[in-house]
């Protein structure tokens, strides 16, 4: 049986590749939309290239709220394994923020059994996103 592994780590992530479509009619406002992303994440998350859908509210021009799940597959600290963040947050003008959680039982691999959360803000004209992520995995 592993050992049980507790932390914190962060690292960096980048946006691959973002593809959003209108959901309804997108010429008034509050109007929603879905976008599906693949990110890149390096640090302690390694993930060459992850799968993400989210659903987002525009509530006013370049203002909003989101809220999404993203399956990664690479690792923890070194540990390997897929896992799934369910991911809320809000973006206006300056940029955005977001906090997720692990969906628990979503650990697969020697990610078996992991629970966390974390969070980034991103500012527009960013190249890559850093990220802090708390963990434990027993």
């Amino acid at each position: 049986m592993p050992t049980p592994t507790t932390g914190e780590t962060t690292g960096r992530f980048t946006f691959a590749d973002w593809q959003e479509q209108p959901v309804g009619s997108p010429a008034s406002t509050p109007s929603l939309a879905h976008a599906t992303v693949t990110n890149a994440f390096s640090g302690g998350i390694e993930a060459a290239a992850t799968s993400c859908s989210y659903t987002i509210a525009y509530t006013g021009e370049n203002v909003g709220t989101y809220s999404g799940m993203e399956l990664l597959s690479g690792g923890v600290e070194g540990r390997k394994g897929t896992f799934v963040l369910e991911e809320r947050g809000g973006f206006d003008a300056t940029g955005t923020t977001c906090r997720f959680e692990v969906v628990p039982g979503s650990g697969t691999g020697e990610l078996a059994g992991l629970t966390g959360s974390g969070g980034f803000t991103y500012r527009h004209g960013d190249t890559s996103v850093a990220y802090t992520f708390t963990y434990a995995i027993v």
